[in-house]
């Protein structure tokens, strides 16, 4: 349906308009079809059907001029190359990763800068730095990326998987790592895989039958563990585990002594089986140490029989136990460290235990022997978010990052006897961090639950309700949001925004009863404490609506949608990223069936097809509503969370927007769900949703 938008100049002093200019927005023309489901006795049209085809003509023609219409848009923002600019220069400067000892070589990652892929470096025992692995010849336009790599035991043979476009369908490669020479043939079709290597006789990966129809879009629901032996065709590959057993995700890794298989098999986002396979024995069987999907449980380490396992079995917040491999089952565990309020991620290295806590979604680190016994807590840099802490054990020193909304990111080294913390890589970004402030504080929402969010903006801020916000969240599959530094956000900052993260419920800053408290029936509740976050921040006039943009990716793209068709006074722009747009046909997608944990199916009942399709961000449009500037973002190669999500509710929105805001969709060609996108292809991205955000705000200059 065509639609004309007249765009009229506007600038005001309190900008209760957006500037534009005098043109048109003429949308492309986007076919309906006669589509309709049936839902426990309810009709749904889905006209635009048609655009789940990712390899018709018709779509990629519909892709093209959508892009089109954007570009033409975004080419007319004033400040669009200024922000590029100043976006480039900041992210000009050398990033180095912590160090790792493979055989006799030092690795680490570094990036010159503006290099689309960051490169593996290794030192010899001398100290001579050469290239081992550059990402960045794996094609000309930086479009594939490195994933996944392993080295095996004593490092002299790497495998390593390679993104072609942002795709989660990978490719393995297998190399001397003394030589450089590759071996044998390269793995195809390996999709959400660990690798992990049985001393150097070859390694263990996951993957799904290539699946029928199109592999960016067709469902895939029973995943495989395999082993590849070196020097044999992957045709030859023995399946492990998931031939029999029909399971969604599973995975494979071996622990550190070689002594042991670890498998983990799920259906769904949450909760695992947990298996193990004695390796020293040739062919042993595979015993069961968890066989139901009630909790997440993960095998950490052992030593000799004994098992640690990290489990939120009984624990909500999880907790550390002991077993012998002889007698694995729950009713034989015993806590090496209890549950405590707060939320534990835990990893090894130089044999400890260094046991990290979420308070408030800020880091706290306890260092523990593996008796269990707490040797100290470390302290940190200052109040943020610290990561790493994992290694092997013969490893002499610890290395961890540092960061939060102000402070880029710091490579700390930490002697595990002494407990001395050292700088081992400061940052070498450009920026004040003096000059800016990152509070918390917590707000009440609709329930009267207490959330935590955290505000970043420049020192001395006026509190006049005019300032550009940016309200960012995500609130589901466990998943925390802890502060950390990035140059897009530096950017915001810089020009006067503001930065607001709250930790919505469906995360894991609680723990378990957290994330429950925003799955299927309650997912509302996330919803609800996005727009009470949002209304805090109008009420002590950090912002208002007409200066506000909520902001959020995959499950966040979700929460955006759901909240601008709810509320759609509530905010001037919406900015949702490659979303779960479409809540009664997400599961038919790829692996979307795993999502059901945190969603539920329309399939599931006729109360929880309803509960879906009243806040399914693509059914709850409706025409004569204006809904806030939109800038829709996903990639054509997106097999995560498929792009006719965010196609479908784009024409939507085009077809029933009232008033004068604009619908647009920005599809990035070449790539995926964000993972290994290129630097350049991410400056953009972030050039185009500030420079998009603050246009529809009436900003028609940038601060000097």
């Amino acid at each position: 349906m065509r639609k004309t938008i007249i765009i009229t100049t506007i600038i005001s002093s309190i900008m209760t308009s957006f500037a534009q200019t005098s043109k048109a927005i003429l949308y492309p023309e986007t076919r309906k079809d006669a589509t309709v489901d049936d839902y426990f006795g309810t009709k749904v049209k889905d006209p635009y059907r048609w655009l789940e085809d990712d390899r018709s003509a018709e779509t990629a023609a519909w892709v093209k001029a959508e892009n089109k219409v954007t570009n033409v848009y975004l080419d007319q923002i004033p400040f669009r190359n200024q922000l590029k600019e100043r976006l480039e220069k900041l992210w000009n400067y050398e990033k180095t990763g912590a160090p790792f000892i493979e055989a006799n070589f030092t690795y680490y990652f570094k990036n010159n800068g503006l290099q689309n892929q960051s490169v593996l470096y290794r030192k010899d025992v001398a100290g001579k730095e050469s290239v081992f692995l550059d990402p960045n010849t794996f094609s000309k336009d930086g479009t594939t990326s490195l994933g996944e790599f392993a080295f095996s035991k004593d490092g002299s043979k790497l495998a390593y998987s390679i993104s072609e476009g942002g795709s989660d369908w990978r490719k393995v490669i297998i190399m001397d790592a003394l030589t450089k020479e590759v071996l044998g043939d390269t793995l195809v079709d390996v999709k959400f895989s660990g690798l992990s290597w049985k001393r150097n006789e070859g390694f263990y990966y996951s993957s799904y039958e290539k699946p029928k129809g199109s592999e960016l879009s067709a469902k895939t629901d029973q995943h495989k563990l395999y082993f590849h032996k070196l020097g044999t065709a992957q045709k030859e590959d023995k399946i492990i585990f998931g031939e029999d057993q029909k399971r969604r995700y599973v995975g494979g890794s071996v622990t550190e002594d070689d002594r042991f298989l670890v498998i983990t098999a799920a259906t769904s986002t949450y909760g695992n089986e947990l298996y193990i396979q004695d390796l020293s024995t040739p062919e042993s069987p595979i015993v069961t140490i968890v066989a139901d999907f009630n909790s997440d449980n993960t095998v950490m380490d052992n030593d000799g029989n004994q098992l640690f396992i990290v489990t939120d079995r009984n624990a909500p917040n999880k907790r550390i136990v002991t077993v012998d491999v002889n007698n694995p089952t729950p009713e034989n565990w015993k806590d090496l460290i209890a549950e405590t309020t707060q939320v534990l991620e835990p990893a090894t290295c130089s044999g400890y235990i260094f046991a990290h806590y979420m308070k408030d979604a800020v880091s706290v680190v306890k260092q523990y022997d593996y008796s269990g016994k707490v040797l100290r807590e470390i302290q940190l840099p200052g109040l943020g978010s610290a990561d790493g802490f994992s290694g092997k054990k013969k490893d002499k020193m610890v290395y961890y990052s540092f960061t939060n909304y102000i402070t880029p990111a710091t490579i700390c080294a930490f002697e595990p006897h002494s407990g001395k913390s050292t700088v081992y890589q400061k940052s070498k970004a450009e920026f004040k961090t003096e000059e800016y402030e990152s509070k918390q504080v917590f707000y009440t929402s609709k329930d009267g639950t207490r959330i935590p969010m955290l505000i970043t903006h420049k020192k001395g801020l006026q509190l006049n309700g005019k300032n550009p916000t940016i309200l960012y969240g995500y609130g589901g599959f466990n998943i925390s949001l802890t502060p950390s530094f990035s140059i897009a956000n530096a950017v915001w900052l810089e020009n006067g925004g503001i930065l607001a993260v709250p930790n919505l419920r469906g995360g894991g800053e609680y723990g378990k009863e957290w994330h429950d408290a925003g799955t299927k029936l309650q997912k509302q509740n996330v919803f609800d404490d996005f727009i009470a976050a949002a209304e805090y921040l109008i009420a002590e006039k950090y912002t208002s609506s007409n200066f506000l943009a909520i902001r959020g990716g995959s499950n966040g793209g979700l929460l955006v949608g759901a909240v601008m068709t709810q509320r759609p006074d509530l905010a001037k722009v919406a900015l949702p990223a490659v979303g779960v747009l479409d809540m009664l046909r997400y599961h038919t997608f790829t692996a979307g069936a795993g999502w059901a944990y945190d969603y539920g199916t329309a399939q599931d009942s006729k109360e929880m097809f309803e509960y879906l399709k009243g806040y399914s961000p693509l059914h709850t449009i409706k025409n004569g509503v204006q809904y806030p500037a939109t800038l829709v973002t996903t990639g054509d190669h997106d097999d995560r969370v498929v792009p006719a999500h965010s196609f479908k509710f784009a024409a939507e929105l085009q077809s029933k927007q009232s008033g004068f805001n604009p619908v647009l969709i920005r599809i990035d060609v070449k790539a995926g769900h964000g993972a290994g996108k290129s630097v350049a292809a991410t400056i953009q991205e972030n050039v185009d949703i500030q420079a998009f955000t603050l246009f529809n705000m009436g900003i028609t200059q940038l601060p000097k």
